[in-house]
């Protein structure tokens, strides 16, 4: 039974003068349709200003900034930087292995060149020879030439990028050089990670570009995607470089920012192209007017769901860890200028190829067919069948999420990078030489008037199997440092209740830390963080649908169904990189656990993308709630219009994500699975099905608002001239 109109929105459908007159977007974009060379101009010069940076962009971005600001390991590194000669986490490693004693003279003037060599980089304070007893193997046949940090993190992981290759040439007649640390390690993972996904976008576009052809119907129409994908790269890659000169910015941020860049460009090109033929051809408009009905809806569903965007990757900025923020910002700069330019550029140049936007179209596309009557016949199959298919999708969302529950997380461990890289030849032979928790080795840091006493509690500890001599700071500063080798491999579960027992027990003032204890509380910080992380982007993501849709419960229904496709995906992850179900087809060996920065790190970019897809649908169902005051109409009408667009977006998402699991390191695919199933579940199951059910079965409640509520929001509607 239909309910009283007063309890619905809009109260009365507009007059015609009034759905005639623009509002705020549609004046915008009718004024850069206008103005189409002093927008253009303009964004030439950002694109060419900014752009200029642009190359620039993979030697000035860092490769470290993985810590957890304020923990105690972060200070241990910070101490052995400043007090013991740059001995750090960060110090690097290299490793001399021979067929003979290394005593032998020309093994021994392989290890003074690798020290020289290492030496004379700025970036190296002190090297420190191979010491009897410490950094000489019991068999005498492996060294290690310490070469201590004079520079922070980021700087180290570039003097590895530069020393690494140098170093290995140096082997041969039964010598072997490596060298390795920490700063290694994330210099090769780096490396590998870039190489994987520079190959992964090279097989994503041709497909891309097919499926944009077929979405678009036209040659011309396909190549607004890349304008838009192209203008926001170089400006958001010019600006990374810029920003990198006040604070380090991880080199990941960029390899993000492209994704999203290419991703969102797709989804906004197609939202607003489609609408814009829909209002030229479909309701027979000028270019203006089609240009300023298409930014007041479409437009308008565009800009929230950028916002949407930002605000749902904001909330990372609460990990206090510099790789974190950093790639969330890269993110929500490479969003800003999209937005920027879909909402500029993108009408300004509509305007100007007006009919010339269906040039080169194919034979079967119909440019002016903003509905269309497979989505239309879909919606009303929804509406008659609403709880046969709703209950299909929520069953099936459901057993996919259910492997959540033993998920578990942790560092990745040194086998994400490959097998003959630098960091793991060298790790793998001072393992082999040291024992397994050498590479592992603790660094503790006590007061010198308890360090002996320190020493020998760390030495009784169970799960400690060597301890070195304290070692008091040179420059008198009162610190003692002592070393600690594990029994265990520095990812074995192990080690954390080690670190834990020490940090519990050690008398004040006595601090853990080391490469390996750093990735512990890095682990530590982002599972604390994870809850907190994912509340306020659920709140914030509510939040902003209230506002713009003035509705409640179906604000709350469409954030709380992203929660489903999302739980989904992580569902799937565990099944795959954690139990290995089918490891071998997707050719890696599973470590028993997840990474751990994927659940608060992907929940917010696919929570993000969810949201992306759930404004253009409830957009458009509230434009046509506000026409007809019709929730039938709604939610069929909803599907009519845009559930081509988000079908088209989605399978342009899934391509690309999908074949980052083709992409050789471990990290790579785990993204491109987890981001790939949950956009193709939110897609096809989420807001192409249980959606427009929980539309049908809220009818008119689903876009009541109360009174009190309704005097504190904003006006905001989606129907033009209704502004």
């Amino acid at each position: 039974m239909k309910i009283p109109r007063s309890t619905a929105l809009p109260e009365a459908a507009p007059t015609a003068p009034e759905a005639a007159r623009p509002g705020p977007l549609g004046r915008l974009g009718v004024w850069s349709a206008s103005h189409f060379k002093a927008v253009l101009v303009g964004w030439l010069l950002i694109v060419g200003v900014l752009g200029a940076f642009a190359p620039q962009v993979n030697s000035a971005l860092s490769g470290a900034g993985w810590q957890a600001d304020g923990s105690d390991s972060v200070k241990v590194r910070q101490i052995a930087e400043d007090h013991f000669g740059g001995n750090a986490s960060s110090a690097l490693q290299i490793v001399i292995s021979a067929d003979r004693p290394v005593t032998t003279p020309d093994v021994r003037a392989v290890i003074d060149e690798a020290g020289t060599l290492a030496a004379e980089d700025p970036r190296v304070s002190t090297v420190i020879p191979p010491q009897q007893g410490a950094t000489i193997s019991a068999d005498g046949r492996t060294a290690v030439v310490l070469a201590g940090a004079a520079a922070d993190p980021n700087e180290m992981v570039r003097a590895a990028d530069d020393l690494k290759e140098p170093l290995r040439e140096l082997s041969g007649d039964g010598i072997e050089v490596h060298a390795t640390g920490a700063s290694v390690l994330w210099s090769d993972f780096n490396k590998a990670n870039h190489d994987a996904m520079l190959k992964s976008e090279m097989l994503s576009w041709p497909v891309t570009l097919a499926i944009l052809v077929l979405a678009f119907g036209s040659l011309v129409a396909a190549g607004l995607p890349l304008l838009l994908t192209l203008a926001g790269l170089a400006a958001s890659a010019g600006s990374l470089v810029l920003i990198s000169h006040l604070f380090p910015v991880s080199i990941w941020a960029m390899n993000f920012a492209m994704m999203f860049a290419l991703a969102l460009g797709i989804d906004y090109a197609l939202f607003l192209v489609v609408r814009f033929r829909g209002a030229r051809v479909g309701r027979k408009q000028g270019m203006r007017a089609a240009v300023a009905e298409t930014m007041d809806t479409a437009g308008k569903a565009v800009l929230l769901s950028g916002a949407t965007v930002l605000v749902s990757l904001s909330a990372v900025m609460l990990v206090p860890s510099p790789a974190f923020r950093s790639m969330a910002g890269g993110i929500m700069l490479a969003v800003v200028f999209i937005l920027a330019a879909t909402l500029t550029l993108l009408p300004a140049v509509l305007g100007k190829l007006g009919h010339r936007i269906d040039a080169l179209a194919l034979p079967w596309a119909h440019s002016g067919e903003h509905r269309s009557p497979r989505f239309a016949a879909w919606g009303e199959r929804l509406w008659k069948h609403p709880f046969r298919y709703g209950a299909l999708a929520l069953v099936a969302l459901l057993a996919l999420a259910a492997p959540v529950i033993g998920l578990r997380t942790a560092m990745p461990s040194i086998s994400v990078i490959p097998s003959d890289a630098s960091a793991r030849a060298g790790y793998t032979a001072v393992q082999e030489a040291f024992g397994a928790g050498a590479p592992g080795t603790l660094q503790i840091v006590t007061p010198t008037e308890q360090a002996d006493e320190v020493a020998q509690q760390v030495g009784a500890t169970e799960g400690i199997a060597g301890v070195m001599p304290a070692q008091p700071a040179a420059d008198g500063s009162g610190w003692s440092m002592i070393q600690a080798v594990p029994t265990v491999d520095p990812s074995d579960p192990g080690l954390g209740g080690t670190v834990d027992t020490l940090r519990a027990e050690l008398p004040d003032r006595t601090l853990v830390g080391g490469a390996a204890v750093e990735n512990l509380d890095l682990q530590h910080l982002l599972t604390e963080k994870t809850p907190l992380v994912i509340g306020v982007v659920l709140a914030l993501g509510f939040v902003l649908l209230l506002i713009a849709l003035q509705a409640p419960l179906i604000s709350f229904l469409g954030t709380v169904a992203s929660l489903l496709s999302t739980g989904a995906a992580f569902g799937v992850a565990r099944l795959i990189f954690q139990d290995g179900h089918g490891a071998d087809l997707l050719g890696f060996t599973p470590q028993g656990f997840l990474d751990g920065w994927a659940p608060v790190f992907f929940f917010a970019m696919i929570f993000a993308i969810a949201m992306d897809y759930t404004v253009f649908l409830l957009a458009s169902a509230k434009e046509h709630y506000e026409r007809s005051g019709d929730p039938r109409e709604a939610m069929t009408g909803a599907l009519a219009h845009s559930g081509r667009v988000i079908f088209a977006a989605a399978a342009v998402m899934v391509a690309v994500f999908f074949t980052f699991a083709l992409s050789g390191p471990l990290p790579p695919k785990e993204m491109g699975i987890v981001l790939g199933v949950a956009v193709l579940l939110d897609a096809a199951l989420v807001r192409l099905v249980l959606l427009p059910v929980l539309l049908r079965l809220a009818g008119h409640a689903a876009w009541y608002t109360p009174r009190r509520l309704r005097r504190i929001l904003p006006d905001i509607t989606f129907s033009h001239g209704h502004d």
